[in-house]
Protein backbone atom coordinates (compact mmCIF):
# COMPACT_ATOMS: atom_id res chain seq x y z
CA UNK A 1 0.00 0.00 0.00
CA UNK A 2 1.35 3.40 -0.89
CA UNK A 3 1.35 5.98 1.88
CA UNK A 4 2.34 9.58 2.25
CA UNK A 5 3.60 11.47 5.27
CA UNK A 6 2.39 14.87 6.43
CA UNK A 7 3.99 16.34 9.51
CA UNK A 8 5.48 13.00 10.47
CA UNK A 9 2.16 11.10 10.38
CA UNK A 10 1.23 8.57 7.74
CA UNK A 11 -2.02 9.44 5.98
CA UNK A 12 -4.43 7.16 4.21
CA UNK A 13 -4.45 6.91 0.42
CA UNK A 14 -7.87 5.88 -0.83
CA UNK A 15 -8.44 3.47 -3.68
CA UNK A 16 -5.14 1.71 -3.25
CA UNK A 17 -4.79 -1.97 -3.95
CA UNK A 18 -1.88 -4.22 -3.14
CA UNK A 19 0.48 -4.59 -6.03
CA UNK A 20 3.16 -7.24 -6.34
CA UNK A 21 6.19 -4.96 -6.08
CA UNK A 22 9.39 -6.49 -4.87
CA UNK A 23 10.21 -6.62 -1.17
CA UNK A 24 8.85 -4.79 1.80
CA UNK A 25 5.68 -2.74 3.12
CA UNK A 26 2.11 -3.32 3.83
CA UNK A 27 -0.79 -5.65 3.94
CA UNK A 28 -4.31 -4.44 4.18
CA UNK A 29 -5.69 -5.24 7.58
CA UNK A 30 -8.98 -5.64 9.21
CA UNK A 31 -8.49 -6.51 12.88
CA UNK A 32 -5.41 -6.66 15.36
CA UNK A 33 -3.08 -7.91 17.96
CA UNK A 34 -1.81 -11.10 19.35
CA UNK A 35 0.36 -10.43 22.38
CA UNK A 36 4.12 -10.51 22.40
CA UNK A 37 6.37 -12.67 24.42
CA UNK A 38 8.21 -15.86 23.68
CA UNK A 39 7.67 -19.42 22.65
CA UNK A 40 7.37 -22.50 24.79
CA UNK A 41 9.52 -22.19 27.88
CA UNK A 42 11.13 -18.93 26.80
CA UNK A 43 11.11 -15.66 28.68
CA UNK A 44 7.65 -14.10 28.98
CA UNK A 45 7.29 -10.46 30.10
CA UNK A 46 5.63 -10.09 33.49
CA UNK A 47 3.17 -7.45 32.28
CA UNK A 48 2.05 -9.56 29.35
CA UNK A 49 -1.71 -9.64 28.83
CA UNK A 50 -3.10 -12.88 27.52
CA UNK A 51 -5.63 -12.38 24.78
CA UNK A 52 -8.17 -15.11 25.00
CA UNK A 53 -6.25 -18.26 25.80
CA UNK A 54 -3.56 -18.13 23.13
CA UNK A 55 -0.76 -20.63 23.68
CA UNK A 56 2.71 -19.38 24.56
CA UNK A 57 3.88 -20.36 21.08
CA UNK A 58 1.46 -17.82 19.59
CA UNK A 59 2.63 -14.87 21.64
CA UNK A 60 4.34 -12.41 19.35
CA UNK A 61 7.26 -10.10 19.99
CA UNK A 62 7.09 -6.43 19.02
CA UNK A 63 9.35 -7.21 16.05
CA UNK A 64 6.97 -9.93 14.83
CA UNK A 65 3.93 -7.66 15.23
CA UNK A 66 5.48 -4.77 13.30
CA UNK A 67 6.64 -7.07 10.50
CA UNK A 68 3.24 -8.76 10.34
CA UNK A 69 1.55 -5.37 9.96
CA UNK A 70 3.94 -4.52 7.12
CA UNK A 71 3.74 -7.75 5.12
CA UNK A 72 1.50 -7.95 2.09
CA UNK A 73 -0.89 -10.82 2.81
CA UNK A 74 -0.71 -12.65 -0.52
CA UNK A 75 2.69 -11.54 -1.79
CA UNK A 76 4.49 -12.19 1.49
CA UNK A 77 6.94 -9.25 1.52
CA UNK A 78 6.99 -5.64 2.67
CA UNK A 79 6.89 -2.68 0.31
CA UNK A 80 9.96 -2.12 -1.80
CA UNK A 81 9.66 1.59 -1.04
CA UNK A 82 9.61 1.22 2.74
CA UNK A 83 13.03 2.29 3.97
CA UNK A 84 11.86 2.83 7.56
CA UNK A 85 11.09 -0.68 8.75
CA UNK A 86 14.72 -1.74 9.16
CA UNK A 87 15.51 0.81 11.87
CA UNK A 88 11.98 0.41 13.28
CA UNK A 89 12.61 -3.28 13.96
CA UNK A 90 15.83 -2.43 15.81
CA UNK A 91 13.84 0.00 17.92
CA UNK A 92 11.49 -2.89 18.69
CA UNK A 93 14.47 -4.90 19.96
CA UNK A 94 15.47 -2.15 22.38
CA UNK A 95 11.96 -1.83 23.80
CA UNK A 96 11.44 -5.59 23.98
CA UNK A 97 14.70 -6.01 25.92
CA UNK A 98 13.70 -3.22 28.31
CA UNK A 99 10.21 -4.60 28.94
CA UNK A 100 11.76 -8.01 29.65
CA UNK A 101 14.02 -6.41 32.22
CA UNK A 102 17.31 -6.93 30.34
CA UNK A 103 18.35 -3.33 29.68
CA UNK A 104 17.61 0.12 31.10
CA UNK A 105 18.72 3.73 30.81
CA UNK A 106 21.37 4.99 33.19
CA UNK A 107 19.96 6.68 36.29
CA UNK A 108 19.44 10.41 36.31
CA UNK A 109 22.12 12.48 38.04
CA UNK A 110 21.72 15.84 39.77
CA UNK A 111 22.15 17.41 36.37
CA UNK A 112 19.22 15.93 34.47
CA UNK A 113 19.88 14.59 30.98
CA UNK A 114 17.47 14.19 28.10
CA UNK A 115 16.49 10.63 27.16
CA UNK A 116 18.72 10.64 24.09
CA UNK A 117 21.79 11.57 26.16
CA UNK A 118 21.45 8.75 28.69
CA UNK A 119 23.42 5.55 28.13
CA UNK A 120 21.89 2.11 27.75
CA UNK A 121 22.98 -0.28 30.49
CA UNK A 122 22.50 -4.02 30.91
CA UNK A 123 20.23 -4.70 33.87
CA UNK A 124 20.12 -8.49 33.58
CA UNK A 125 22.43 -10.39 31.16
CA UNK A 126 20.35 -13.58 31.29
CA UNK A 127 19.41 -14.65 27.72
CA UNK A 128 15.75 -14.25 26.77
CA UNK A 129 15.64 -17.34 24.58
CA UNK A 130 14.92 -15.23 21.49
CA UNK A 131 17.93 -15.39 19.14
CA UNK A 132 17.58 -11.83 17.80
CA UNK A 133 17.08 -10.28 21.23
CA UNK A 134 19.97 -12.23 22.70
CA UNK A 135 22.28 -11.16 19.88
CA UNK A 136 21.40 -7.50 20.52
CA UNK A 137 21.76 -7.99 24.28
CA UNK A 138 25.20 -9.52 23.82
CA UNK A 139 26.36 -6.54 21.76
CA UNK A 140 25.12 -4.09 24.40
CA UNK A 141 26.70 -6.09 27.23
CA UNK A 142 30.09 -6.37 25.52
CA UNK A 143 30.38 -2.70 24.57
CA UNK A 144 32.37 -0.28 26.68
CA UNK A 145 31.86 2.57 27.18
CA UNK A 146 28.05 2.24 26.87
CA UNK A 147 26.16 4.12 24.19
CA UNK A 148 22.77 5.82 23.92
CA UNK A 149 19.52 4.55 22.40
CA UNK A 150 19.81 6.37 19.08
CA UNK A 151 23.34 5.09 18.54
CA UNK A 152 22.26 1.53 19.30
CA UNK A 153 19.41 1.65 16.81
CA UNK A 154 21.88 2.82 14.17
CA UNK A 155 24.54 0.28 15.13
CA UNK A 156 22.12 -2.66 15.17
CA UNK A 157 20.85 -1.50 11.75
CA UNK A 158 24.36 -1.27 10.32
CA UNK A 159 23.95 2.46 9.66
CA UNK A 160 27.54 3.50 10.25
CA UNK A 161 30.44 4.89 8.25
CA UNK A 162 32.92 3.15 10.54
CA UNK A 163 33.61 -0.37 9.23
CA UNK A 164 34.72 -1.42 12.72
CA UNK A 165 31.16 -0.85 13.94
CA UNK A 166 29.63 -3.22 11.39
CA UNK A 167 30.19 -6.06 13.86
CA UNK A 168 27.24 -4.69 15.85
CA UNK A 169 24.81 -5.09 12.97
CA UNK A 170 22.07 -7.68 13.48
CA UNK A 171 21.73 -9.13 9.98
CA UNK A 172 18.82 -10.58 8.00
CA UNK A 173 16.35 -9.40 10.62
CA UNK A 174 13.21 -9.44 8.46
CA UNK A 175 13.93 -12.93 7.13
CA UNK A 176 14.67 -14.28 10.60
CA UNK A 177 11.51 -12.74 12.07
CA UNK A 178 9.48 -14.11 9.16
CA UNK A 179 10.87 -17.59 9.84
CA UNK A 180 9.75 -17.27 13.46
CA UNK A 181 6.24 -16.47 12.19
CA UNK A 182 6.43 -19.48 9.86
CA UNK A 183 7.28 -21.68 12.86
CA UNK A 184 4.25 -20.27 14.67
CA UNK A 185 2.03 -21.18 11.72
CA UNK A 186 1.16 -17.58 10.79
CA UNK A 187 3.17 -17.38 7.57
CA UNK A 188 4.39 -19.88 5.01
CA UNK A 189 7.47 -19.88 2.77
CA UNK A 190 7.46 -19.62 -1.03
CA UNK A 191 9.85 -18.70 -3.85
CA UNK A 192 8.88 -15.95 -6.25
CA UNK A 193 10.58 -15.03 -9.51
CA UNK A 194 11.01 -11.31 -10.22
CA UNK A 195 12.55 -11.78 -13.70
CA UNK A 196 16.09 -10.81 -12.73
CA UNK A 197 16.16 -12.62 -9.38
CA UNK A 198 14.36 -15.13 -7.21
CA UNK A 199 13.20 -14.13 -3.76
CA UNK A 200 11.96 -16.04 -0.74
CA UNK A 201 8.55 -14.70 0.32
CA UNK A 202 6.31 -15.42 3.28
CA UNK A 203 2.58 -15.17 2.44
CA UNK A 204 0.04 -15.05 5.25
CA UNK A 205 -1.64 -18.35 6.16
CA UNK A 206 -3.22 -17.57 9.54
CA UNK A 207 -5.48 -14.61 8.78
CA UNK A 208 -7.03 -14.81 12.25
CA UNK A 209 -3.72 -13.95 13.92
CA UNK A 210 -3.30 -10.85 11.79
CA UNK A 211 -6.92 -9.83 12.30
CA UNK A 212 -6.43 -10.04 16.07
CA UNK A 213 -3.34 -7.87 15.76
CA UNK A 214 -5.12 -5.25 13.67
CA UNK A 215 -8.19 -5.24 15.92
CA UNK A 216 -6.14 -4.70 19.05
CA UNK A 217 -4.35 -1.73 17.50
CA UNK A 218 -7.69 -0.29 16.39
CA UNK A 219 -9.28 -0.84 19.80
CA UNK A 220 -6.35 0.84 21.56
CA UNK A 221 -7.11 4.15 19.81
CA UNK A 222 -10.89 3.75 19.60
CA UNK A 223 -12.98 1.71 22.07
CA UNK A 224 -10.20 1.24 24.66
CA UNK A 225 -8.63 4.65 24.36
CA UNK A 226 -7.35 6.21 27.60
CA UNK A 227 -6.94 9.96 27.75
CA UNK A 228 -3.88 9.79 30.00
CA UNK A 229 -1.00 8.36 27.99
CA UNK A 230 0.81 7.04 31.08
CA UNK A 231 -2.15 4.71 31.75
CA UNK A 232 -1.84 3.09 28.33
CA UNK A 233 -0.44 -0.45 28.09
CA UNK A 234 3.32 -0.14 27.55
CA UNK A 235 3.46 -2.73 24.80
CA UNK A 236 0.58 -1.23 22.89
CA UNK A 237 2.03 2.27 23.21
CA UNK A 238 5.36 0.95 21.92
CA UNK A 239 3.67 -0.95 19.10
CA UNK A 240 1.80 2.12 17.86
CA UNK A 241 4.88 4.34 18.00
CA UNK A 242 7.15 1.75 16.37
CA UNK A 243 4.59 0.79 13.72
CA UNK A 244 4.42 4.47 12.82
CA UNK A 245 8.22 4.74 12.80
CA UNK A 246 8.32 1.66 10.53
CA UNK A 247 5.72 3.20 8.17
CA UNK A 248 3.26 0.30 8.62
CA UNK A 249 0.70 1.74 11.07
CA UNK A 250 -1.56 2.80 8.19
CA UNK A 251 -2.21 -0.88 7.44
CA UNK A 252 -3.91 -1.38 10.80
CA UNK A 253 -6.42 1.36 10.01
CA UNK A 254 -7.11 0.60 6.34
CA UNK A 255 -10.38 -1.23 7.09
CA UNK A 256 -11.88 1.53 9.26
CA UNK A 257 -14.80 3.71 8.21
CA UNK A 258 -13.81 7.31 7.54
CA UNK A 259 -15.05 8.69 10.89
CA UNK A 260 -13.25 6.00 12.88
CA UNK A 261 -10.16 6.41 10.74
CA UNK A 262 -10.04 10.17 11.39
CA UNK A 263 -10.51 9.64 15.13
CA UNK A 264 -7.83 6.94 15.23
CA UNK A 265 -5.32 9.13 13.42
CA UNK A 266 -6.16 12.10 15.66
CA UNK A 267 -5.33 10.01 18.72
CA UNK A 268 -2.17 8.63 17.17
CA UNK A 269 -1.17 12.22 16.49
CA UNK A 270 -1.75 12.93 20.18
CA UNK A 271 0.70 10.17 21.11
CA UNK A 272 3.30 11.34 18.62
CA UNK A 273 3.03 14.97 19.74
CA UNK A 274 3.65 14.11 23.40
CA UNK A 275 6.95 15.24 24.89
CA UNK A 276 8.99 12.04 25.46
CA UNK A 277 11.09 13.53 28.27
CA UNK A 278 7.97 14.64 30.16
CA UNK A 279 6.09 11.38 29.58
CA UNK A 280 9.06 9.30 30.73
CA UNK A 281 8.92 10.97 34.17
CA UNK A 282 5.28 10.06 34.82
CA UNK A 283 4.28 7.22 37.12
CA UNK A 284 4.26 3.82 35.42
CA UNK A 285 6.07 5.04 32.30
CA UNK A 286 8.68 2.92 30.53
CA UNK A 287 11.67 5.17 29.89
CA UNK A 288 12.97 2.99 27.05
CA UNK A 289 9.70 3.31 25.12
CA UNK A 290 9.96 7.08 25.24
CA UNK A 291 13.71 7.09 24.54
CA UNK A 292 13.11 5.05 21.37
CA UNK A 293 10.17 7.29 20.49
CA UNK A 294 12.40 10.33 20.93
CA UNK A 295 15.00 8.80 18.59
CA UNK A 296 12.42 8.39 15.82
CA UNK A 297 10.24 11.46 16.39
CA UNK A 298 12.92 14.08 17.10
Amino acid sequence: MATRRTGGLVHRNTGVSQSPNPPQSSGDGATPYNPPGAEGGLDVPENYEDDGGDSKAMRLTLMEEVLLLGLKDREGYTSFWNDCISSGLRGCMMVELAIRGRIELEKQSMRRKGLLYRKVLVKNPTPTGDILLDEALRHIKDTSPPDNVQSWIELLSGETWNPLNLRYQVRNVRERIAKNLVEKGILTTEKQNFVVFDMTTHPLTDTTAKQRLIKKVQDAVLTKWVNEINRMDKRMLALIILAHASDVLENAFASLQDDDYDLAMKRVRQLLDADPDEEAQKAGACEMVWAVASAFLK
